[in-house]
């Protein structure tokens, strides 16, 4: 079962090192925001880098990368850094660290440019503010999608049951629940799932 971490945090440091500077940023950021207007508010999250469907924050190409590492509040931050603690470490190893961190930014920055390409804002409103790991972390989850269904030998069965079952329940809260980005889930998932395949193809690795 890849998905059961056994492993003590030195050994976790050691094999995972991007993943710890993900949460590390993750952490850093929660922290900065608390500290400069709580992140849950809308004008701290803007400043420090929240993606936002109306201009001209929608032109600024910068926050699409920026949003990966701002959460609205604390139970944001805890849910979506204990999914990139838990499920994310199987595919670090799998890659290497910087062909995971390839797919990991860009399956996050493809889902927020989705998310904000496809966000039509109200009328009279400013605009939907937008932030958060979820779109990298269901990048990840597409990757796994990606080694579930052609990969089968990388994955024991255990895990492509738990691996299902996340994506069901996963899909169905982000629709479920009001003020979830779901295009973002959907987009990263569906980034993940084709960069992954792009780079097993593009940079091939030795595996052990």
């Amino acid at each position: 079962m890849i998905f059961i971490r056994y492993e003590n945090w030195k050994s976790y440091l050691k094999f995972y090192p991007a993943t710890c500077l993900f949460l590390l940023a993750n952490v850093v950021m929660f922290l900065i925001l608390t500290l400069n207007g709580g992140s849950t508010d809308p004008y701290t999250l803007i400043d420090f880098g929240a993606t936002v469907d109306t201009e001209p924050y929608k032109s600024e190409l910068w926050r699409y990368l920026t949003a990966i590492f701002l959460h609205n509040g604390f139970s944001h931050f805890l849910f979506n850094s204990f999914a990139l603690l838990v499920f994310a470490p199987p595919l670090e190893r799998l890659l290497g660290w910087w062909r995971y961190v390839v797919l990991y930014l860009f399956g996050g920055v493809l889902a927020n440019v989705l998310s904000m390409a496809l966000s039509t804002p109200s009328p009279g409103v400013d605009g939907t503010v937008s932030v958060g790991a979820s779109g990298a972390i269901y990048a990840v989850y597409g990757a796994f999608l990606y080694i579930a269904l052609f990969q089968r030998a990388s994955m024991d069965e255990g895990s492509r049951k738990t691996l299902y079952g996340l994506l069901v329940m996963g899909l169905i809260t982000s629709f479920a629940i009001p003020n979830v980005d779901y295009m973002a889930h959907i987009g990263g998932m569906i980034a993940g799932f084709f960069i992954y395949g792009l780079i097993i193809r593009l940079f091939k690795r030795n595996r052990r």
